[in-house]
């Protein structure tokens, strides 16, 4: 690798870490309204995590409120993803890939999931046959093939969504 190379691919680096820090500053800016309009506190954090923004909606009360804006199984964070990321790309001209928190569920679904695929890659070894998962969102997916991955196995999604599952694969 030559030094212009080396110097490009960090301005590159720096112009991504840029653009994803603007659209944490966008997103924060319409999660804050949001919070305005509903009457609810909340502390916004933002982060890049993966090559991509990451935000978060934390309470020092316990979040009672905050799970209002999660729902039942994380429906309404997921809307709240896809109508943020909108608000991104109003703003930007691009689409986002931002992730959002709130109160800490994706966190904790996130850890259980590793678990579960953890879990999932011993069953395959020990048995050498195929472990079918249940139904999971595109986020709950990522996560389990993540972990399978980490356990030296392979996995694949399957079938339509909503009905989308993983299955993970004997060596």
């Amino acid at each position: 690798m030559t030094e212009g190379t080396t110097t490009s691919a960090a301005a590159e680096g720096a112009d991504t870490l840029t653009r994803l820090e603007q659209e944490g500053e966008i997103a924060a800016d319409y999660l804050e309204g949001l919070l305005d309009i509903a009457d609810l506190d909340g502390d916004i954090d933002m982060d890049v995590e993966a090559d991509r923004a990451s935000v978060s909606i934390i309470s020092d009360t316990g979040g009672r409120d905050l799970q209002k804006l999660v729902g039942r199984d994380g429906e309404v964070l997921e809307a709240l993803q896809e109508l943020t990321r909108l608000a991104v790309h109003r703003e930007t001209g691009d689409r986002s890939r931002l992730m959002l928190d709130i109160a800490g569920y994706r966190a904790k679904k996130r850890t259980e999931l590793s678990e579960l695929g953890a879990k999932a890659a011993a069953e395959a070894k020990s048995s050498g046959q195929a472990v079918k998962l249940d139904a999971m969102t595109p986020f709950e997916r990522k996560v389990v093939h993540d972990a399978v991955k980490a356990a030296g196995l392979r996995s694949e999604s399957e079938g339509e969504e909503p009905q989308r599952f993983v299955v993970v694969l004997p060596a």
